[in-house]
């Protein structure tokens, strides 16, 4: 016995017809995702090992600008904090509250 005498050929083309239909509707999802990965994730893992580097570089005696604005000097380091002197008094912030690294530059 042949195939088609077990399904008739309407109910074959609809079946093959399924299968393309799904791959259609798939690669636009596949195209969008990698989309999304390209424009936003790598980009924003790109800036968070950035930020890492620079707080990994931070030592004793480095001038630091918070996010929050503050300026002042690294007096000491703990594990996930900095102590830093602000003229007078001195402040602990969490090493994530540091935005950038102050140069002579920038001053």
């Amino acid at each position: 016995m042949t195939v088609s005498a077990y399904f008739p050929v309407p109910l074959m083309a609809q079946a093959e017809a399924a299968g393309s239909s799904i791959l259609t509707f798939l690669f636009p999802i596949l195209i969008l995702g990698g989309l999304f990965y390209v424009l936003l994730i790598l980009p924003q893992r790109k800036r968070q090992k950035k930020m890492e580097q620079l707080r990994s570089e931070i030592t004793v005696g480095d001038e630091v600008r918070t996010i929050g604005g503050i300026l002042g000097r690294v007096v000491q380091e703990d594990d996930d904090t900095f102590t830093i002197d602000l003229g007078g008094s001195t402040m602990r912030v969490v090493k994530r509250a540091v935005a950038e690294k102050v140069t002579e530059d920038e001053k």
